[in-house]
């Protein structure tokens, strides 16, 4: 076998080896996509959670109008359960609300920082 002969065997090895590769990395690439229509519906998803929300921002708003002394009577109170202390040892000076829905190991860093300063 001469080199030009060599040099052509080779080309075509690289060629038929580079179409494969290529060729199934486009099946796999429309298979993740034929996948992502059957599994994925986002859309009717999306409209129905935002059906259910819009009811629930009204009630919601109903609530914000509850008496702020009774909501800080009732933290100062949890508080001192918690810590197993006397409410005329706690002062809360403010709060706000969090997202209930946060993900579990977020609210467990959260209480083990709580935990860990008193």
């Amino acid at each position: 076998m001469t080199i030009s002969e060599a040099l052509v065997q080779g080309g075509q090895t690289a060629l038929i080896g580079l179409s494969t590769v290529f060729s199934v990395l486009i099946i796999l690439m429309i298979i993740i996509h034929i996948m992502k229509l059957v599994f994925y519906k986002d859309g009717a998803k999306q409209k129905k959670i935002e059906e259910v929300k819009a009811p629930l921002e009204v009630k919601e708003e109903i609530k914000e109008v509850e008496d702020e002394d009774e909501l800080i009577a009732v933290l100062t109170a949890a508080v001192a359960a918690s810590l197993n202390t006397s409410t005329y040892n706690l002062q809360i000076k403010s709060y706000r609300r969090t997202d209930s829905s946060a993900p579990a190991w977020n609210r467990a860093g959260l209480r083990e920082t709580i935990d860990n300063r008193f």
